[in-house]
């Protein structure tokens, strides 16, 4: 029986303790997600858990300096960092391993990330990622692609009425124009935006405009199903870059409906948190009773490094954490036998290949049954046979 942790085995925030049979569950539910991703072409790759700090939040990684942990390596006497997202590791893999690779790549990753701080919606700040990255093709149907990738392996996994919600990040600042370069408005314009507060963006006409003012609200109310909000959206006298962006978003929609019809689409057009690094059409995922993201994605650029050109790319992760949430409970531990001492290794290796879980004794005991019982065992076994304990036995 698990007893409550103790004192001396507490965990700092975030922090915890996976036991049998959930470690066992979580990492067969993680290969399962793998095997998927590997039927659509996705290599697998296994970046380090740590890297040079200059590596590790240089490019994409930048975006998440501020959840990165930092060490000092006693080697090198360089400060190192414990990697807090996958996707810029993969990009740096595809940057300098595999630069001569044939594009587009595709890649596929899953492991531990640790983050400085949790979140409201999130408050583990270790948990594992599972994630894959298109890397060099610049179509619409890569971006389809990924999302359709992202709802199939939870569909493969028992995870149904997904709610898929896009979003583009950019689109705010293509909108305002030169305003956008103004940090002090953008700190204040995105405050407002991130709290869905039409109020707050109304106060700010003074100093924004009434036209720019009511374009941000605009936006606001055109947040929903995909198909609506869009029409709603370029409705809107909009500049060409902010048209571009809509229409970028309309073909991405179009190519994921071509792809799985009965995937649940909505918009959000002025979401851009936990997006810092994506230039592109993004997206989250959603299910109805299940608290937190499964995933989130997008496009962005995999900037040179050394003689390797900018790339175009696009992927996913998925949070285990959210996923395991979702699915039913571990199942049981499965069956195990207790085998004395007296029955020898030989036996312990025949039940085994018959593909039993066997216990072996490690020292003559008085009552077979009731150290059966004590080690949690469902059967026993001795040279001849196998018995399943019942309530009674070793009372």
């Amino acid at each position: 029986m698990v007893k409550d942790a103790q004192p001396g085995a507490l965990l700092p925030a975030g922090i915890t303790d996976v036991l049998p049979p959930n470690a066992v569950h979580e990492a067969v539910v993680l290969e399962r997600a793998m095997a998927v991703l590997a039927s659509f072409g996705y290599g697998r790759i296994k970046p380090p858990l740590i890297e040079f700090e200059d590596s590790l939040i240089g490019g994409l990684g930048a975006a998440v300096t501020h959840q990165t942990f930092r060490l000092m390596d006693p080697v090198s006497q360089r400060m190192m960092g414990l990697r807090a997202d996958m996707t810029p590791q993969a990009a740096r893999i595809a940057q300098t391993r595999l630069t001569g690779a044939p594009r587009p790549l595709r890649l596929s990753y899953a492991g531990q990330v640790v983050r400085v701080k949790g979140s409201q919606m999130r408050p583990e700040r270790q948990f594992a990622q599972v994630g894959a990255e298109l890397i060099g093709a610049d179509t619409e149907n890569a971006d389809a692609e990924i999302i359709c990738l992202a709802a199939e392996t939870l569909n493969e996994l028992g995870i149904s009425d997904l709610s898929i919600d896009l979003t583009i990040p950019t689109l705010v600042s293509a909108a305002l124009g030169d305003m956008a370069n103004d940090q002090t408005i953008m700190v204040q314009l995105r405050e407002a935006l991130n709290r869905k507060d039409a109020a707050a963006i109304t106060e700010l006409s003074p100093i924004i405009g009434d036209t720019v003012a009511g374009m941000l609200r605009a936006f606001l109310s055109a947040t929903g199903p995909a198909s609506d909000a869009l029409v709603a959206l370029e409705k809107l006298d909009l500049n060409d870059r902010a048209m571009l962006k809509c229409k970028i978003l309309r073909q991405i929609m179009e190519a994921v409906v071509a792809r799985m019809p009965s995937l649940q689409l909505t918009i959000d057009p002025v979401e851009n948190r936990g997006f810092e690094y994506h230039t592109g059409v993004t997206f989250a995922i959603f299910a109805q009773g299940v608290r937190g993201e499964f995933g989130r994605g997008g496009r962005y650029l995999v900037h040179a490094n050394g003689p390797a050109p900018e790339e175009v790319a696009t992927g996913f992760s998925l949070f285990m954490d959210t996923i395991m949430r979702a699915l039913p409970a571990a199942p049981a531990s499965p069956a195990r036998i207790y085998l004395p001492i007296e029955a020898g290794v030989d036996r312990a290796r025949q039940l085994r290949a018959e593909g039993w879980s066997v216990i072996e004794g490690l020292e003559a005991c008085e009552d077979a049954t009731l150290e059966a019982r004590r080690l949690e065992c469902s059967h026993l076994a001795d040279a001849t046979g196998v018995r399943e304990l019942n309530e009674q036995d070793g009372e």
